[in-house]
This record gives structure tokens, sequence and C-alpha cells, in this order.
């Protein structure tokens, strides 16, 4: 940073030795030059400006802020010279110090008579100089600015004493700046209090976006915004490290791809920080910054219990204090810059190789008692201590967060380097988790069980722990419930709920509010228990709780499967405009909450699906149909295998291919108990299939299996009744159908029309009408078309009689043609969006319409290969398609591209 001398200046009369009879070295007095790739910043010369209304200005920066070379530049832009000294022989003595400075304001045109003199003595100074020196300043008629660079150097109190003296006694005739790694030993409270400091900080001095991107220009270097964002986060704005990235990266053949992926260690940052810095440091000091060089963040009893020293407070202020890579967060807690970490950690690695894993269990044991549960975990895993880690996971009641939350992904990153060994209850019940998490059941029951095994023997002896085991076998129960869902075992459900419940009470109430999800899930998994079973009042009560439940981040997928079961509730009781609002609401929760959470993805697609086929929207059925089978973890239970068998086999039904809708409803759950709502459902398809094939016999026999009371079984057993002849069964039949007082359209629809073919067999033409008028009216209301298309061509006639036909024009069957214009043709509407498309999600779009690969896009973004997979399958989900080259023209037509 040094330069020859600025010419500008007068040189002296006569030389000048210093106290010890030592020429003057006039390199102290040189302002340093700037380089031609400089970038001057204007608010900071404009801050600078203010040097010229108060005595003192400190600009104050770690090693390579840029906070010479700004004093520098602003320095030398000034009408009248400035006394520029760098204080690097302040150490040789406050007489050697007192020299330097008063051979800087001659060179600077300051006029100072003999009656001053000079020091005689290395180590001292005489009152009567600085008296002389301070009254002769305040005379001035113009303050002179004195620029002292490397500051920091003077560490002597009496040089800060005697400076103080005369900055406070010359008055308005001086105007002190220092440029200082570290706050000066001057009284700065003081001169704070009186309004008397101009202050630049580190955080000030770092640089912007825009400056980073004028810098890199100035290097010859033109990077988009996201790359030189991405920069400035790395470097945090220090001026040093962009400008030795910019010269790295000058040389390169591709500098976007060297700047987005350069290793701080293998650069001449590291030589920087390293020299600069670290060796800086005594011995001990380096020791501490390199053992802490594995945090993120770091306590001084953190530090402590690293190093196993007690000093670690101090030393770590004084690191603050000096801007030396150090910075303080709050409440007690420090972290290194991240390139200075970087450089330290490989440093570690080199110089002691085998301490980096005991400085990770240390830190994870210490963590896991003070500190986050991210962090324990984080350490416990890169010191290869799974044991700890599975026990921190279990105590603190997070098993839960594998199934979702925002750490889903991170956790079930880490827990997969976790080997074979060791098999401890926690260890166990954490496998058991991600093989249930990825719908494994049997893998996972088998480690559940073994948990549990173990768990049973501790409970009594002497190793209960109290609520620690209380916490595992909660964990058990929850993992219960989750593989009693997966398996269609509504009893198991209930039987592990009730224990949650209990030992819920034996758990710290702290823990359990800091885990919602835990409860949340257990809560979720029941009610889609109960509702497989049936228990429809029971279910609706348990996903309510959920479903009501705040809107946190640990929860928020769960929010949206309860209201998905709680539409096909609403779906199953006939209700469908209902159902279609709640499903509509998790599709449009969706995109804001990301990738859906296991077990439960696509119920809410399936629901849309399921009313899209009452209303006889096929191709939107069939759209969202795609969109469910498209989920992350495509259908893992057996309530969504029902409901996508049942959704599918209707669709093809009214495609008209009766063979393969009989597939489809043959396709079995895989429940350990059979759902009495999924069975006559999907017997109904079937019978249905059988009736139009003409097999009207093979209807009835299937729908007499089926128990009694299920509407959709009467009214299908009825059409068959009738079909083979026997009205004077459909009429018994009909004597059975009572829908509960909840049941909603497209339940009374179905029943008033199986009503309105038997009364017509019997030839009560008016009551038929009358039946079928209502059927009308109750349906418009819900545009449910299916009802009609199903109920048979006896039908299609009496629609076309008044005033039937004026209940059905316009929605069931065509309007009326206006005066002077034919009949319109119809045609099939385009797909709609099933959601509006993330603003992440339009970014991975415009990529491959770019024909870039995932892991360019991956690396185009900064995220993982992973996270470019996940947006795109949730873009096709939401375009409906499932290829890229389809996705990309469904963009277009749309106008997202």
């Amino acid at each position: 940073m040094m330069a020859v001398l600025d010419e500008n200046g007068p040189e002296p009369a006569t030389p000048h030795a210093d106290p010890r009879g030592n020429p003057l070295l006039r390199t102290q007095f040189v302002i340093p030059a700037r380089p031609a790739t400089f970038l001057r910043r204007e608010r900071l010369d404009e801050h600078l400006d203010e040097a010229l209304l108060t005595p003192l200005t400190v600009v104050d920066g770690a090693a390579g802020a840029g906070k010479t070379l700004l004093v520098a530049d602003w320095a030398a832009a000034r009408d009248r010279r400035v006394a520029w000294l760098t204080a690097r022989l302040a150490g040789k003595g406050c007489g050697t110090f007192w020299a330097y400075l008063l051979q800087a304001l001659r060179l600077a045109d300051v006029t100072l008579s003999g009656d001053i003199g000079t020091p005689a003595e290395p180590g001292h100074v005489d009152d009567a100089l600085l008296t002389r020196l301070a009254g002769e300043l305040s005379a001035r008629d113009a303050p002179v600015v004195v620029a002292i660079d490397d500051y920091d150097q003077a560490t002597d109190p009496e040089i800060a004493d005697q400076l103080d003296f005369v900055l406070q006694q010359a008055g308005r005739g001086m105007r002190l700046i220092l440029v200082t790694r570290t706050e000066p030993l001057l009284p700065l409270h003081r001169y704070r209090a009186a309004d008397a400091i101009t202050e630049i900080k580190n955080a000030e001095l770092a640089f912007t976006p825009r400056e980073a991107a004028d810098l890199l220009t100035l290097h010859g270097l033109r990077l988009p915004d996201d790359d030189i964002g991405a920069l400035v986060n790395r470097t945090q704005g220090w001026a040093a490290g962009l400008r030795l990235c910019a010269l790295a990266a000058r040389g390169e053949g591709d500098p976007r791809t060297y700047l987005k992926g350069f290793e701080a260690d293998r650069t001449t940052i590291a030589d920087y920080l390293l020299a600069e810095v670290l060796k800086r440091q005594p011995p001990q000091t380096q020791d501490l910054l390199l053992r802490l060089s594995i945090l993120e963040r770091f306590s001084p009893e953190l530090a402590d219990a690293l190093t196993g020293r007690t000093d670690a407070g101090l030393i770590l202020t004084g690191l603050h204090r000096e801007n030396a890579f150090v910075e303080y967060l709050g409440h007690g807690w420090f972290r290194f810059h991240p390139l200075f970490a970087e450089i330290l950690r490989a440093h570690l690695r080199v110089c002691r190789p085998r301490l980096e894993p005991e400085l990770h269990r240390r830190a994870a044991h210490w963590l896991r008692r003070s500190g986050s549960l991210d962090e324990t975990l984080g350490h416990a895993a890169a010191a290869d201590d799974w044991e700890s880690a599975a026990d921190a996971l279990v105590d603190d009641l997070a098993i839960g967060e594998i199934f979702t939350g925002l750490r889903t992904d991170a956790l079930s990153e880490l827990f997969s380097r976790m080997g074979p060994e060791p098999t401890t209850p926690a260890t166990d019940l954490v496998r058991a988790a991600r093989h249930l998490a990825q719908c494994d059941v049997e893998r996972g029951l088998g480690r559940l069980k073994r948990a549990e095994r173990a768990l049973t023997r501790q409970s009594g002896s002497s190793e209960d722990d109290g609520p620690g085991l209380a916490a595992a076998r909660l964990s058990c129960a929850l993992l219960e419930v989750t593989a009693a869902r997966l398996t269609g075992s509504p009893g198991r459900a209930e039987a592990a709920a009730r224990t949650a419940e209990r030992l819920s009470s034996e758990v710290p109430g702290r823990r359990l509010e800091e885990h919602p999800e835990l409860m949340a899930l257990l809560v979720t998994h029941l009610g889609s228990a109960r509702l497989w079973a049936g228990r429809f009042q029971d279910a609706r009560a348990a996903l309510t709780t959920v479903a009501d439940s705040g809107r946190t981040a640990p929860t928020a997928h769960l929010r949206e499967e309860c209201l998905g079961h709680l539409a096909l509730i609403d779906y199953l009781n006939g209700w469908a405009a209902r159902a279609e609002r709640k499903a509509s609401a998790v599709a449009a929760a969706a995109g804001r909450c990301g990738p859906p959470a296991a077990p439960g993805p696509g119920l809410a697609s399936l629901v849309l699906a399921a009313v899209a086929v009452d209303r006889n929207e096929l191709d939107r059925a069939e759209a969202h149909l795609d969109a469910a089978a498209d989920a992350r973890h495509p259908l893992p239970d057996p309530l969504a295998r029902a409901v996508h068998a049942l959704v599918t086999g209707r669709v093809l039904l009214a495609r008209g291919d009766t063979r393969a809708a009989l597939e489809a409803a043959d396709r079995a759950a895989g429940a350990d108990v059979t759902s009495p709502w999924a069975a006559a459902h999907t017997t109904a398809v079937a019978a249905a299939a059988h009736l139009a094939d003409g097999r009207p016999e093979m209807a009835v026999k299937l729908l007499a299996e089926e128990p009694e009371g299920e509407p959709v079984c009467l009214v299908g057993a009825v059409r068959a009744e009738l079909a083979v002849g026997r009205t004077g069964a459909a009429i018994e039949l009909l004597e059975r159908v009572r829908p509960q007082g909840h049941a909603g359209p497209a339940i009374t629809v179905r029943t008033a029309l199986a009503r309105a073919q038997v009364a017509g067999e019997v030839g009560d033409v008016a009551t038929q009408r009358r039946l079928v008028a209502r059927a009308l009216e109750e349906a418009r209301r819900e545009r449910l078309r299916s009802p009609f298309l199903e109920a048979g061509p006896w039908l299609r006639a009496l629609l076309r009689t008044v005033p039937l036909r004026g209940l059905a024009e316009g929605w069931l069957v065509p309007g009326p043609p206006s005066p002077g214009h034919p009949e319109p043709v119809q045609e099939r509407p385009p797909l709609p969006v099933v959601q509006e498309l993330s603003g992440r999600e339009r970014d991975v779009l415009r990529r491959l319409a770019e024909m870039m690969s995932t892991e360019e896009i991956a690396a185009d973004l900064y995220v993982s290969v992973n996270t470019v997979k996940t947006h795109i399958k949730s873009a096709y989900r939401k375009l409906a398609v499932n290829r890229r080259q389809d996705a990309v023209r469904r963009a277009r037509e749309l106008g997202l591209l």
C-alpha cells in the first residue's frame, strides 16, 4: 500500500533525525498511491468530509477493509495538504512518535516555531513541547488536518494521553484522523458525548453489491447481479477479498465459474489472512482461533470447553475490538468472517488433522446442554458420534421433524450418513422414523419394535432417567400411530394415541411447545386412521384441531394435510363445493409451503379430481390425478390409494373403458383393516362397470355383498335390480335408503334419481318428474352432471320435456341458440394451471427452456440438484405435464415464459 512521496509538497529545508539520531524515514510521510483499479466511493468520501467539522475522526476497520486507501484518496484530493504519518515506528517510544508527527506537520506546510523544539529521548516528551505545539496550533486561522495511518501500532497509553491533550488544547486549529484496526485508547466516550467525533466503522467500509459490481468492472469483469450478490455475501463486502478475487478471476478463462467455486484456502486470500491476522497473534490465541474454526458461532464458555482454558472471553473481546475478523453477534456470541473461517478450518486440517473430530465431539456435548439442536446434531455427526446425535434428537422431542417442518430434508440427509452401528434405542428410533418417512413400513416397524423392547428393559432398571425415557417412549407412540396409518390399522392408532396422551404429561412442557409438530403429527395420523375406519365425526374432530392451529412453519404442511382430509370427508358426505373449497385452499398453499410432507401427499388433488368427475369435467379430473401421483411420496397410505383407485375407476367408466375401470376398482389398498366407505365406493364403481357391459346380475351380486346403509351401494343396487327386471326388489332397497341429515347434494341427487327411475317403472310419471326436477335444482347449484349421465337412457327423453328442459339448459344440456346465431360448437377448454407457479419454479422453468441441465441450473441458482428436481416436479404438477418439452410449451401458451 506504500507509494512514492507526494511530489506536490516542498522538500524540508534540512534533514531531521529521530531522538536516537537515526534519520526520519521519508516513507512514513508518504500518502499511499491509489492503484488503477481503485474505486472511489462517494458515500464514504461524503462521510469523511465531516472530519473537517469534528476534532477527531476514527476510521476503524479490519485488515484489508480499504480504510487506508479511502483516507489517502480523500487526503490527496484536499485543496490544502494533509499532514500524513504512518505510525509503524510508534512502538519505539513516545519521543520517536512525536518527532515523526512534528516532521509530518512541517512537510504539510505547517509553520512551527523553533521554540517548540524536538523530543530528546525516544521514550519521553516534555510537557512544555506539547503545550507549545498545542498553543501554536490553536492560533491558526485554518485548522491543520493530521491523518495517522496504522495508529493501532501506537499501543503506549502515554501516546494516547499526549495526543488527546494536544487535540483538546489545539481547539479549532487541528483535525485529527486516525486510521486503525482497533479502537484507539483515546477517551472516545467523551468525544461521542460531546458530538465531537466522526466514526467510520468496519460495517460501513464493506462494499455494497453495486460498489462491488463497479470494482469488478474496473478489473475487466462483468458478472450478473446474482453472481455479484453471492460474492458479496461470501466476502461480506471485504475490500481486500473482493480485490484479490477479481485479480485471480481476471486470469481465468471462465471468471464467472471460478468466482462461484473458488476455494478460499488455496488463494492469495489465505496467504493474506494468515499473515495479516493469524500469524500476528500470540501462540495461545492462534490455537484458540484454529479450534474455534469448526464452529459457526461460539461463546466464551463454548470456546473454553474446546480449549480447556478459562480466558476465551477476554481473548475474543480483544480480537473483536482489534477487528481481527471476529464479529460480535450479541448475547455473548461471536463468529468469524466467513472467508477467515474457511481458511482457519483448512489450516487446522493441515496442522492438526486428528484434532477436528475431537473438537466436534466436545462441541456437541457442550451444545447439547446449552446450545441449539441444529448445532448439536451437526457437530455430533461431524464427530461420527451418532449415539449422541440420536439421543439429542429424541430427548429434544424433535423426531417429528424427520417427517415435517423446515429441517426435514436436512435431518434426512444428516442421518443418512449414520451406519448400522450403534444400535441404541435412540438410534433405532431415528432409523425407524426415516424408514416410515420413506413409507418403508416393514423396516420401520422392525426398528421400532427393537427400540420398544430396549426401552421396556430400561423402564424397570436404574437407567431410567425420567423425562429422557418419557421422551423416547412418546417418540415410540408417534411412530406407532404413523405405522398404524400407513398400514390401515385404526385400532392400533387409537391405542398409541392414548399412550401418547399419558406420556405427554411426563415430558417438559417447554419441549412440547418448542416442537408442536410432534403432537400435530400424532393427531393428524389419528384423524386419518379414524377417517379410514369410517368414523367421520371423530376424524373431523381430530383433524380440525390441527387445521385450526396457528400457521407456524413446523406444522404448515400438517395443517394443509388435515384440510385435505376434511375436504375428503365433505366429498364423501356429498358436499362437492365444500370439498372443492378446502382442497383448492390446500393446492394454493402448497406453493407457499414447498414440497408436500409425507405421508399424505396428493389427497387434495384427488378430492379435486373426484369433484371434477361429479361435474363431468374429465380432462380436469385427469390433470388432478396426475398431480396427485406426481407428489414427492406418491400415495403411501391405504386411504390415498383407495381414493386414487376410486377416482381413476370413475374417470375410466365415464370414458367408456369399463374393463380398465374394473381393474382400477379391484386394486387392493393393502390395509390391515378394510375401510367401509372405500369398499362401498369401489364396489359401486365395479358394479356400474358390469351394468354398463350388460351384466346386471353380476352387479347385483357385488352390491349384495356390501354392508347395508351405504347410499352409494343402495342406489347402485336399485339400478341393477331394475336392469334385471326386479322392480319389487328395487322398491324394497329404496326403503332402506335413508340419507343422513348431513348428506349433501351428491348423495341426495343420486337418491332422488333412483326414486324417479322406480317411479317411472311403476307408472307414476308425476312423481318421477317431481323427483327429477328436485334433483336438477339441487345439482345445478354445484354443477353436478355425472349423476344424470350415470342414470341411464330413461332420463334423456325426460330432460327434453317442459319444464325439465328449462331446469337443465345452460349447465347440463345446451341452451337455445341466440337469435340469428347458430348453436356454438362445444370445444374442450384448455387445461388450466392447477395452481400458480412460485417465483423459484419460474426461474427453473426459464432455464429448462434454455436447455440447461439439472446440474447447470443448480449451479446457476446456487441451490442443490435435489432442490432443482423438487422445483421441476412441482412445476410439472402445476402445469399438468410430465415432460420438459411439454412444460415449456405449456408455459409459453400461458404466457409464463
